[in-house]
C-alpha cells in the first residue's frame, strides 16, 4: 500500500507541476494579450483623440467661414441697397427737372437715338401740354442732323416721361425709365466706384 500511496503522491505531484506550468503559461499568455490590448487601446485612443481634434478644428473653420460669408453677404446687401437708393434718387431728380432742363435733356437723348429715316416722336399727355415753344423745330433739327425727319405726334402715348420714336411701325422706347433700366448695370458700377472706391 505504501507503494500505491507513493505512486499516487507522485502522480499528484506531477499533475500539480503540469497544472502549475499550464497556469503559468496561461497567465503569461493572458499578460501578453492584455499588454497587446492595452497598446491597441492606447493607439486607438490617440487616433480618436487626433481625429476628434481635427474634427473640432474643421468645425471651427466651417463656422468661421460661414460667419465670414454672412458678414460679406450683409455688406453686399447694404451696398446694393445704397446703390439702388442713389439710382432711385437720380431718377427722381431727372424726372423732377424744370420744363426747360427736361426738354433740353430730351433733345440730347433724341440726338443719340434719332435714326436717318422719316419717323414720328410720341410724348405723354403731360409732356405734350408742357412742351416749350420751339421744341418741335429743335427736334426736327436734331433728326435732320442725323439724316432723318421727325414729326411730333399729337396723340399722347401711355408713357410716364421721355418719348417713343416710331419708324415704319417699329418703336424705340426712349422713356427715362427704359433708359435707366437699360443702363442700370453700368450706372450701378459707376455709383459703386464713387461710393466704395
Amino acid at each position: 500500500m505504501a507503494g500505491l500511496d507513493k505512486m499516487k503522491s507522485q502522480i499528484l505531484s506531477e499533475a500539480k507541476a503540469a497544472a502549475d506550468e499550464k497556469t503559468a503559461k496561461a497567465n503569461a499568455e493572458a499578460q501578453e494579450i492584455l499588454g497587446q490590448a492595452k497598446a491597441e487601446a492606447e493607439k486607438r485612443k490617440s487616433s480618436i483623440s487626433r481625429k476628434s481634434e481635427a474634427d473640432v478644428a474643421n468645425y471651427k473653420e466651417r463656422v468661421a467661414s460661414s460667419i465670414d460669408l454672412q458678414h460679406r453677404t450683409k455688406i453686399l446687401g447694404a451696398k446694393q441697397e445704397m446703390i439702388a437708393s442713389v439710382l432711385d434718387k437720380a431718377y427722381e431728380t431727372v424726372t423732377g427737372l424744370g420744363d426747360k432742363e427736361y426738354f433740353e435733356m430730351l433733345l440730347k437723348l433724341l440726338g443719340k437715338y434719332a435714326l436717318p429715316q422719316d419717323g414720328e416722336i410720341c410724348f405723354s399727355a403731360a409732356d405734350l401740354k408742357r412742351m416749350p415753344t420751339g421744341f418741335e423745330q429743335d427736334a426736327q433739327q436734331s433728326a435732320k442732323a442725323n439724316g432723318g425727319t421727325l414729326k411730333v405726334s399729337r396723340e399722347a402715348k401711355n408713357i410716364e416721361n421721355g418719348f417713343v420714336l416710331v419708324y415704319g411701325g417699329i418703336e424705340e422706347n426712349c422713356t427715362l425709365r427704359a433708359m435707366f433700366d437699360a443702363k442700370r448695370d453700368e450706372l450701378s458700377d459707376k455709383v459703386h466706384r464713387m461710393l466704395f472706391s
